[in-house]
C-alpha cells in the first residue's frame, strides 16, 4: 500500500509538515516562554501595544497557519502566506540577522511549496 501516489505528493507533504512544525514550535514556545520571543517583535508594535498581547496574537496566527498547512486546503496560498510571514520576520529583525538568516531558507522552502502546489498534478496511471 502506497501512501503517496508520486514523489511530488511526498515532497509537497514534507514541505507542508516541515513548515507547519516551524510555526507550531514557535507558537507553543512563545506561549510557554514568552520572554524568549518578545524581543523579536517590531518595536513599532510594542511601543503602542502590550508586547505580550501582540506575541499571543501572533502565536495564534502561527497556530492557524500551521493547521492550514496541515489541512492541505489551498496549499499554494498557505505557502505564500508562510513566505510573506517569514519575509516579514526577517525584514523586521535585520539587526538580528545572525539568528534569523535561517528564516530566509525557510521562506524559499515555502515558495517551493507554492510553486509545487500550483503546477497541475499528473494523472495517475
Amino acid at each position: 500500500m502506497r501512501i503517496f501516489s508520486d514523489t511530488r505528493q511526498l515532497t509537497s507533504w514534507l514541505l507542508q509538515a516541515g513548515l507547519a512544525l516551524l510555526f507550531l514550535y514557535a507558537a507553543i514556545s512563545s506561549f510557554t516562554n514568552p520572554d524568549s520571543w518578545v524581543g523579536y517583535l517590531p518595536t513599532m508594535l510594542t511601543d503602542r501595544f502590550d508586547a505580550e498581547m501582540v506575541l499571543h496574537g501572533f502565536s495564534v496566527y502561527e497556530l492557524l497557519l500551521a493547521v492550514w498547512l496541515l489541512s492541505g486546503v489551498y496549499t499554494r496560498y498557505a505557502a505564500l502566506v508562510c513566505a510573506a510571514t517569514l519575509l516579514g520576520i526577517v525584514v523586521s529583525n535585520l539587526s538580528l540577522f545572525e539568528i534569523i538568516f535561517r528564516d530566509l531558507a525557510l521562506m524559499f522552502a515555502a515558495l517551493a511549496l507554492a510553486v509545487l502546489s500550483s503546477e497541475p498534478q499528473p494523472e495517475n496511471k
